[in-house]
């Protein structure tokens, strides 16, 4: 797929093309202090929030992202008000439907990650329909995290290699880093390179926890439906300006 980027987008254009992240994974906060702020019920910064959700999609595809993972919904956030969750699952299920001819018209690849099993019926065959659909994809490899938290996934991983185990298919010493990926929602992804949070808050909040072992973070006080391409091309940029060293040092640290 040929990547094209904008000549009005000087923030896309200034970015060094060598040195783009791989994979970003974002958490997407603050969508209902941006309707707080605003007067608006709660359901209004969801909505806007998935406007942000389109446009930062388009422009990881103009900038030849490989991977996307963004946090849509996660196992804890079952824990909210009926309504809530009812207009998120809702939100859910007109995204795909509106969503889903550019998203395949754009080369782009859909994963979730998550327990879909665990999605009511209408939601679990509108995600599944879109995996199918675009699973041979080659573009953006957008990666959505529904009914997702970390632990549980590394506790789904841990009982698929123990079946293996129990079946007596795997040998226990043979379990190394590589084999433990293979299990993971995110198998055959790159790491997690530029991990972004929107709404100013420090935590990670138990995503992707295996795949942000040596990724960078940057933290905006943006309120996610305000987040755009400009603010996207500022994270990429900050994380440019990243030594990154996967635990080593520089070599002119090791002759002092």
């Amino acid at each position: 797929m040929k990547h094209v980027r904008d000549p009005q987008r000087p923030h896309e254009r200034a970015l060094d093309p060598a040195r783009l992240p791989r994979h970003i994974a974002i958490i997407m906060d603050g969508n209902g202090r941006w309707a707080k702020k605003r007067g608006l019920p709660r359901a209004m910064g969801h909505r806007a929030g998935t406007e942000a959700v389109r446009a930062i999609i388009r422009s990881c595809d103009r900038l030849g992202i490989e991977a996307l993972s963004i946090y849509a919904f996660s196992t804890e956030n079952w824990k909210r008000s009926t309504e809530e969750v009812g207009v998120l699952m809702g939100l859910l299920l007109s995204y795909f439907r509106s969503e889903i001819d550019e998203l395949d018209a754009n080369d782009v690849c859909i994963r979730i990650l998550g327990d879909i099993d665990g999605l009511p019926r209408a939601q679990r065959d509108a995600v599944l329909a879109a995996m199918d659909r675009t699973r041979h994809n080659a573009g953006l490899k957008l990666n959505i995290a529904i009914n997702y938290g970390g632990r549980d996934e590394l506790r789904r991983a841990m009982r698929a290699l123990a079946e293996d185990v129990r079946r007596g298919t795997l040998d226990p010493g043979a379990i190394d880093e590589a084999m433990i990926d293979s299990k993971l929602d995110t198998r055959d992804l790159p790491d997690v390179d530029l991990l972004i949070r929107t709404s100013g808050e420090m935590r990670v909040s138990n995503f992707l926890l295996w795949q942000i072992a040596y990724a960078e973070f940057v933290v905006t006080d943006t309120l996610w439906p305000d987040f755009d391409d400009v603010a996207l091309c500022k994270a990429i940029a900050e994380y440019q300006t990243r030594d990154r060293r996967f635990g080593g040092r520089p070599e002119t640290a090791l002759t002092r």
